[in-house]
């Protein structure tokens, strides 16, 4: 089922160069902490990242839409932040929107997005922002899948991707978890119980 999105996209959003360009990772995870995730100097950003990650992270920029890097990305995984590290949303709770930008209808864990309002361009809206890299990430909307009804319009320029098979040697080993199935030979309900015997 594709959504599709609600408001017009202003033509001058994307205007200052903003072609697909692959991520480079600017710090590298190094253990499952949140604590060690933390926002290198504007020097440190301005060498390891390209132009349209600065401009999207640094700078509330916006890319293209339906050529930028990962908005067809299909493959099971993760997405980090591509300044500090901190991971973000996974392909478990990704979907196709139609609006040509990375959607997700909920973060891995809310603890690492913080949310703001957004006033510019003359409308109110809910910029998504990652806490521990300060990084802009792009803005949620209300017009999302269920179950939460949410759509986290992200940058693909603001994100690393971290494949399924790689999440161990990268660092991010507890995440694995999110693409297990449940165990077999025994039902979950939705609240993750097993059924009571009758």
């Amino acid at each position: 089922m594709k959504f599709l999105w609600l408001y017009p996209v202003p033509l001058f959003l994307f205007a200052a160069g903003c072609a697909a360009e692959k991520t480079v990772t600017a710090v590298p995870p190094q253990g499952d902490s949140n604590a060690m995730y933390s926002k290198p100097s504007d020097e440190i950003l301005k060498e390891k990242l390209t132009p349209i990650q600065y401009k999207v992270t640094q700078k509330e920029g916006t890319e293209h839409p339906f050529s930028n890097e990962f908005y067809d990305n299909k493959e099971p995984g993760i997405y980090v932040d591509i300044v500090s590290g901190e991971p973000l949303f996974s392909s478990s709770e990704k979907f196709e929107s139609g609006t040509g930008w990375p959607s997700f209808w909920s973060p891995i864990d809310g603890s690492g997005i913080v949310e703001k309002v957004d006033r510019k361009m003359g409308m109110k809206r809910t910029e998504v922002r990652s806490k521990h890299g300060d990084s802009h990430l792009g803005h949620l909307f209300e017009d999302g899948p269920e179950p939460t009804g949410m759509r986290y319009c992200i940058n693909s320029a603001s994100l690393r991707f971290v494949p399924l098979d790689q999440l161990e040697s990268e660092g991010y080993g507890e995440f694995a978890k999110l693409f297990e199935d449940p165990p077999k030979g025994k039902e979950i309900d939705q609240a993750g119980e097993e059924p009571k015997s009758k």
